[in-house]
């Protein structure tokens, strides 16, 4: 499995992902899931893909090469020279799609799931920044001011600090720094995703990127992460009064009166026969 996150904010863009894929117990490989597309001066594009290797892989080999007719004459778009992120993103489709018609029945055959997603984000010269979530279908959404970063994979245990922490006015320093805050509680919490980790972040309209690095467990930042981040969370948690199921006079009181049904209960007594 994997773990992928793109967060797109007002400052530029965080991209992290880990690099561990497994097909069972005893194949567990590294493999590297981030991908970047640069033509400084021109554009910049990220793509982080999760889900079947093979599938990605292929994805990602087609993509340069994959072109979209474009009509009235117009030559093919391919992500060189789209003029935009959403025609750059319709290219990653089509590439997803066409893997499927190559390969999809004989997947199905052997009874493996299509499975792929992706997340693809960048700049292209003369336009803003643009971040989409695709989908094995090769479809995809893009990313909002609500909705502002996007996950792939083992998203669950890393999402709540995300939701609680991104906006899209947050720096990027501490947006990458809430996105390793992420991967750490999924690493804790999940086997089948693992070091070393790919992170970016790039800043709006530079159409370049010097801030890319790949994290192993000996980074010493990555290492102060972990070991801060689980000893504020034992000292916020021990902080947390305990409950007082004796409500009176207790001013947050776990039992009080309440409008809802008890819990159902059958209390027999001494005498009472059950049959």
């Amino acid at each position: 499995m994997t773990y992928c996150v793109g967060i797109k904010l007002d400052a530029g863009m965080v991209f992290l992902s880990d690099s561990r894929t497994n097909a069972g117990m005893d194949q567990i490989s590294t493999f590297r899931k981030m991908m970047i597309y640069e033509r400084p001066g021109d554009r910049f594009m990220v793509l982080l893909s999760a889900g079947n290797l093979s599938i990605s892989q292929s994805v990602r080999e087609i993509l340069q090469v994959e072109k979209v007719a474009a009509g009235d004459d117009a030559p093919p778009t391919t992500i060189w020279n789209a003029t935009s992120m959403f025609d750059a993103a319709r290219v990653l489709g089509s590439a997803v799609r066409r893997v499927y018609e190559q390969d999809g029945k004989a997947l199905k055959a052997t009874g493996v799931d299509f499975n792929a997603s992706f997340i693809f984000g960048g700049q292209i010269a003369g336009e803003a920044m643009r971040m989409f979530l695709v989908y094995s279908a090769g479809n995809f959404i893009e990313a909002t001011r609500e909705t502002c970063f996007f996950q792939v994979g083992e998203s669950k245990y890393g999402k709540p600090v995300l939701d609680r922490m991104i906006t899209p006015a947050t720096g990027l320093d501490e947006a990458a720094k809430c996105a390793l805050v992420s991967m750490d509680s999924t690493l804790k919490s999940n086997l089948s995703v693992g070091l070393p980790l790919d992170l970016l972040v790039y800043r709006a309209g530079e159409l370049r990127s010097d801030h890319v690095v790949c994290i192993d467990e000996q980074n010493p930042y990555f290492r102060m992460i972990r070991g801060t981040w689980g000893e504020q969370l034992r000292q916020v948690f021990k902080s947390i009064e305990d409950p007082h199921w004796d409500g009176a006079g207790v001013a947050n009181a776990l039992c009080v009166p309440s409008a809802r049904h008890e819990p159902m209960r059958k209390i027999t007594q001494p005498d009472e026969k059950i049959v």
